[in-house]
């Protein structure tokens, strides 16, 4: 099948079908190689694991074979993000818990059209959930459709956050990070890191939580997530209340409500 430049339905269902049995098969080697050490250091305490090498090599042959589209994979890179069709790759989402024995890791896979994610998979093989969807939703769970997400109150919320150097500097430096997290703390103390953002935003997106604070920009955390919470009717804008693109550099994902809330602390 090859797709070029043509957006129908029928055709996008059909590609993230055939992604989901390709993310199935590339679930075995995940699962087979929990605890992996790490191949190749990266920038901080990062690293990737032999499984993410070999794992990416594999999903984007698989891809690239059955769709006829591009993929750019965190590890290899490969095609621009802001082609008219193509997948991003994250082969291990929180490799540290991966490489720790944590179940919380995930195969991210989003596909954008033109830079605007249309649809969006993230598997979590230890513990068996399946999300995808296409950007007009419905999201669905284990291959079942699940209802809207509703507008809980924030002080009702789990709220992910990702892990942080309270020294860190940047962008988002380590001390305005605390501060968010106190402010939040004051109305909900109900905080998350589980140090792997698509599966905060796939938990967003499932209603597990309420919200999801991303202060990275790195395209494969976000893009299947993204697609995901706005499937299920939820929010996402960098932490400055802008519309999400591929060039924001932070990602606020929530349920309706909760999202205004959220911005108001951030």
């Amino acid at each position: 099948m090859t797709v070029v430049g043509d957006l129908d339905p029928k055709k996008l269902t059909a590609l993230v079908a055939t992604a989901a049995e390709i993310l199935d098969a590339a679930a075995v080697p995940f699962v087979a190689g929990h605890r992996a050490d790490s191949a190749v250091r990266k920038q901080g305490n990062d690293f990737a694991t032999e499984v993410d090498l070999a794992i990416e090599r594999q999903v984007v042959r698989a891809l690239t074979e059955a769709t006829g589209i591009g993929v750019h994979g965190e590890e290899f890179g490969g095609a621009p993000v802001d082609s008219s069709l193509v997948w991003v790759l994250d082969p291990i989402d929180g490799t540290f818990n991966y490489a720790a024995g944590s179940p919380m890791a995930a195969i991210l896979l989003g596909l954008l059209a033109d830079g605007e994610p249309v649809a969006g998979l993230t598997w979590l093989p230890f513990t068996g959930e399946k999300y995808s969807a296409l950007v007009d939703g419905p999201l669905y769970a284990n291959g079942e459709p699940r209802p809207p997400l509703g507008s809980p109150t924030l002080a009702d919320s789990i709220v992910g956050i990702q892990t942080f150097n309270i020294d860190s500097r940047g962008r988002f430096p380590g001390r305005y990070r605390v501060e968010v997290l106190a402010n939040l703390s004051r109305v909900c103390s109900r905080v998350r890191m589980h140090g792997a953002t698509g599966v905060d935003l796939a938990y967003v997106a499932a209603g597990i939580l309420g919200a999801a604070i991303s202060f990275g920009h790195h395209i494969w955390d976000h893009a299947a997530g993204v697609a995901l919470v706005r499937a299920a009717g939820g929010v996402v804008t960098d932490l400055t209340g802008a519309p999400w693109t591929i060039e924001s550099k932070s990602v606020l994902a929530a349920a309706p409500g909760v999202h205004e809330k959220m911005l108001e602390i951030v």
